[in-house]
């Protein structure tokens, strides 16, 4: 039996509304210190969402081996026997039954920019999860969670010899730059978008160089731009794939790392790991969702042929 990549992150409910118009047209540049505005928004659905469980969903179609290790609420059953019908490994979910399943509230407009608001609920309790209790482990990621689960579970890890992925996302704000060089030090891989990572300049001191001299690999991601991989001093550029559609961006980025976690765990060089992400969230942003597109093995093999010109199996 092959040992899992644990996948330390939120479950959620995403409350997904769009916004016809633009963000820009409506909010004023120099009145942003007193907002009061109201978007209508015509189309209003339910996802099931949260970083953990978008990541786990699409490393798990990819064939690889994810736990999840996280929070639930007292509404949170429905969640929990989906992701068993999957096939997820779900021991490490913990239900917390005083609280509510974290929810987010998405609003995004005709440019695919989005105004989120986000209730934490259950996942404020998420460093009550143990790294230590999950057995043997290939590798981790700690994806947006409650603060004291991401600090706990990054110690954790770090104790237990296991390497993980730091990947900050919405909750970078939520830690300072002392402990944004703690998890550097702590994380054997950085991922974050090109807005996050200069966040995480700004707030540590450090260059991109020595951020990346710190790890085995950071990985910057630029939407439409794609990506890049620094590993070994060297720096990969990684291209975006072209999307068939462009549907819902929600979930993009955690495809993307399932791809990076899927490469790693396999042994892929850096080049094949990011292209791989990068196939994944073209895929991903074709539908709503962070859970409702599907693909095997064998059709993501083909995929990644046609539009690279190599196969990675």
């Amino acid at each position: 039996m092959t040992q899992p990549t644990l996948i330390c992150g939120s479950l959620a409910f995403d409350k997904i509304m769009q916004y016809h118009g633009r963000f820009a047209e409506t909010l004023l540049a120099d009145q942003l210190h007193r907002v009061n505005v109201s978007f209508l928004v015509p189309t209003l659905r339910t996802e099931y969402g949260g970083c953990a469980a978008n990541i786990a969903y699409n490393l798990q179609l990819l064939g690889g081996e994810p736990l999840i290790m996280a929070t639930l609420g007292q509404d949170g059953a429905d969640y929990l026997e989906r992701l068993r019908n999957f096939g997820i490994k779900t021991r490490a979910i913990k239900t917390i039954q005083d609280a509510y399943t974290a929810q987010c509230f998405v609003t995004a407009d005709q440019d695919n920019n989005q105004i989120n608001a986000f209730h934490p609920g259950a996942m404020q309790f998420s460093h009550e999860n143990k790294v230590a209790e999950q057995g043997p482990l290939r590798l981790a990621i700690i994806a947006p969670d409650g603060r004291d689960g991401m600090l706990q579970h990054a110690r954790d890890c770090a104790a237990q010899g296991v390497p993980f992925m730091f990947d900050p996302g919405q909750q970078l704000p939520m830690f300072s730059g002392e402990e944004l060089l703690h998890f550097i030090e702590q994380a054997t891989y950085l991922a974050a978008n090109d807005y996050e990572f200069e966040m995480v300049m700004d707030r540590t001191g450090l260059t991109l160089e020595q951020i990346a001299s710190r790890l085995d690999a950071l990985i910057v991601t630029r939407g439409e731009k794609g990506s890049e991989i620094y590993a070994g001093g060297e720096r990969h550029d990684i291209p975006a794939v072209p999307a068939s559609a462009i549907v819902d961006p929600t979930g993009c980025g955690d495809a993307y790392r399932a791809g990076l976690l899927y490469g790693i765990a396999q042994g892929y060089d850096w080049p094949t790991t990011g292209r791989l992400a990068s196939l994944l969230g073209s895929i991903k942003i074709a539908h709503q969702g962070g859970q409702n597109h599907s693909f095997t093995p064998a059709e993501i093999a083909t995929k990644f042929e046609s539009a690279f010109g190599y196969s990675f199996k």
